[in-house]
């Protein structure tokens, strides 16, 4: 007997005494939990993000659309970045304000390759203001889930305010479960047993957020 069907049998013999017509989990569950705690405007809801961020130690920017490119410009340039791996919908005016090296998200790409790479720069697709948490779902401006996850710095850009909520259960609205979700709350952190803390051993050492207000007059739209 192999290991799925001795799992199979036990979970057979634990249901045996439930009734046919029980309610199924998804309706039986009640879910009558907030959907968010306050009651925040959007500009209080963007300062929560912004506070939460930095408290996970992530490096928060804000900007104009205008003002995008330069400022990815001067972050890379202050990091000494002379490659930046790019996905493929990445808005191409985003990088105006650069000259290192574009490096594509190609699926045949080595950890060893990814590790070489400088930066990457990428949107997303929400941010929880509760919890200071981006989420990517490997939508075109965000590549890859591991290009997100081998190079030492990150630079996200979150499209204020459309693409910020307040909590966990407006998140979840909008995105896929079949998606490969990506949860960020600050940079690649962990704790030894005697709790020390060290950065980048899971993910980016560094997470700088981009909040952008607005939206470019010019560029391609990713």
């Amino acid at each position: 007997m192999s290991s799925r069907e001795r799992i199979l049998g036990r979970v057979r013999r634990a249901l045996a005494d439930v009734p046919s017509d029980d309610p199924p989990y998804e309706q039986a569950v009640r879910r009558e939990y907030l959907r968010e705690h306050g009651n925040r405007d959007v500009a209080r809801t963007v300062e929560l993000l912004a506070e939460n961020l930095a408290d996970y130690r992530a490096v928060v920017h804000r900007c104009e659309a205008g003002e995008l490119a330069s400022l990815i410009g001067r972050l890379l340039a202050e990091r000494g970045s002379r490659t930046v791996l790019v996905p493929p919908g990445l808005d191409e005016a985003w990088l105006d304000g650069t000259d290192a090296e574009r490096i594509p998200d190609r699926a045949g790409s080595t950890p060893h390759e990814l590790d070489r790479v400088d930066s990457v720069v990428t949107g997303c697709a929400v941010a929880i203001a509760e919890t200071g948490t981006i989420v990517l779902d490997g939508g075109p401006d965000q590549g890859r889930r591991r290009i997100t996850l081998v190079p030492d710095h990150h630079v996200c850009v979150v499209r204020v305010p459309e693409q910020v909520v307040s909590a966990v259960p407006q998140a979840l609205e909008r995105l896929d479960p079949a998606h490969p979700l990506t949860w960020i709350s600050g940079p690649s952190a962990t704790s030894d047993i005697e709790l020390d803390r060290v950065e980048g051993v899971h993910g980016p050492r560094t997470l700088e957020v981009v909040l952008m207000s607005g939206r470019p007059s010019t560029g391609t739209s990713s």
